[in-house]
């Protein structure tokens, strides 16, 4: 274990609640610390179930062509905690984020505190000490209770796709669900909406009338969209003709197109077109659909396969992969082959009957160190019920292993998927490191 690690594993006991939605303890420690999140660049405040990580990837990307410093908080990490945290366009160092975790530490004396509120006072703490024309910060979970939403006035807000996910703690319904992602709209502030379902913009709507907050809406305010490989934004004032995003998959024109949208909504910081189109190419995110060419997983893959990962883990996200996959298949025609492993919050069978007739097997496996995650049996048993065939394996390894013994001709296109915390681990093992 790193330094770092020794300090998470410690602050994981402040609290033993894994979640606890409530802004109170959050407000205490940073009025403690002198109320850091008084003292930020502009803030860009990102909530949704799906995209927000892909869309402030392309809002970074496009930035920092344009000459702009800025700072990013995002989580779940993948790889290394200092993922979570970019201080003007590099990952914080441990040292800087062990003094200011220490310094947090000390300040809450032993409080009550969950983790995620912890280390987002520590990022707020280093942001507030960092000069930089604008920090991108992505929620958590939710919005309205969220340890982010600490932040009275951003420039702007921003709302991706809204979905079913964490039911438990956001509600089962769309609405409930909207209700809590509107939360981080505030008063006058522009909000940025990509395409919704019709209850949940619904919900956004009503929210951003009661506070006179301006919204730009997807479809209605402005599109984007791909057009003959291009990806083509256009408002009401122009239309923008720029190069298919680097990420690949149909959702990334759209998330591509929220991160125009949004700048374009900031006149402060809108760039110039040709950083929108150095942006678009540029932009990285590791376990969307990024595709794995060389390490020590790459080396299983039976010979002229395909190996990719991508950490979605919900019924949009599924269907999301699922038309990237369809995409590729059109492309150049491999048998397909899954290895999941998911945790138990999550619709399994929801998540995997987006690639029923896709797959031809699903080989299921489990989430080393996550307490919660479902059993290769449990994977697998659910990927039978949506008419898929599974088996299981002891580790990704072996499940890379498995597929050839299944002699598939031509050799198989593997995505490994269900989990960022799964996909952390393959990049690990890979040893292939997030930048």
């Amino acid at each position: 274990m790193t330094p770092i690690d020794d300090i998470i594993a410690r602050l994981q006991s402040l609290h033993p609640k894994l979640i606890d939605l409530t802004l109170d303890r959050m407000t205490r420690v940073l009025a403690q610390l002198g109320h850091p999140e008084r003292k930020l660049p502009p803030v860009i405040h990102v909530a949704g179930t799906n995209g927000k990580g892909s869309v402030i990837a392309f809002m970074r990307a496009m930035l920092e062509e344009d000459g702009k410093r800025v700072h990013v908080y995002t989580s779940p990490h993948l790889v290394r905690f200092n993922e979570r945290f970019r201080l003007a366009g590099r990952l914080v160092s441990d040292e800087e984020l062990q003094a200011a975790l220490a310094e947090c530490e000390r300040v809450n004396a032993g409080a009550p505190l969950t983790l995620f509120e912890i280390t987002t006072a520590a990022g707020l703490l280093l942001f507030s000490r960092h000069p930089a024309d604008v920090v991108l910060l992505e929620v958590g979970l939710g919005g309205r209770l969220d340890a982010t939403n600490v932040i009275e006035t951003p420039l702007a807000t921003v709302i991706t796709p809204v979905a079913i996910d964490h039911a438990d703690y956001l509600g089962g319904s769309l609405d409930q669900v909207a209700t809590e992602k509107a939360g981080i709209i505030k008063e006058r502030v522009p909000v940025i909406v990509a395409a919704q379902h019709r209850d949940a913009l619904s919900v956004i709507e009503r929210r951003a009338a009661r506070l006179d907050a301006p919204m730009r809406i997807a479809g209605e305010d402005w599109t984007a969209g791909e057009e003959q490989g291009r990806l083509v934004f256009q408002d009401e004032e122009r239309l923008i003709d720029l190069p298919p995003p680097r990420l690949f998959g149909r959702h990334q024109f759209d998330n591509a197109g929220l991160a125009v949208a949004t700048l374009r909504a900031v006149p402060s910081l809108t760039p110039r077109v040709s950083a929108f189109e150095a942006g678009v190419v540029n932009a990285e995110w590791p376990a969307r659909m990024q595709r794995l060419t060389s390490g020590t997983l790459a080396l299983r893959v039976p010979q002229g396969g395909e190996l990719w990962l991508d950490g979605g883990h919900n019924p949009d996200g599924g269907r999301a992969i699922a038309a990237a996959l369809a995409d590729l298949e059109e492309r150049v025609s491999r048998p397909l082959v899954l290895i999941v492993g998911m945790l138990s919050s999550k619709d399994c069978a929801g998540f995997l009957g987006n690639f029923a007739g896709l797959t031809r097997r699903i080989i299921a496996v489990p989430i080393e160190a996550q307490k919660n995650a479902l059993s290769p049996d449990e994977i697998a048993f659910a990927s039978r019920s949506v008419g898929i065939p599974a088996t299981t394996r002891a580790s990704v390894k072996a499940a890379l292993d498995a597929t050839e013994m299944l002699e598939l001709d031509p050799p198989p296109r593997i995505l490994i998927t269900g989990s960022l915390y799964l996909a952390g681990e393959v990049l690990k093992q890979n040893g292939t490191l997030p930048a």
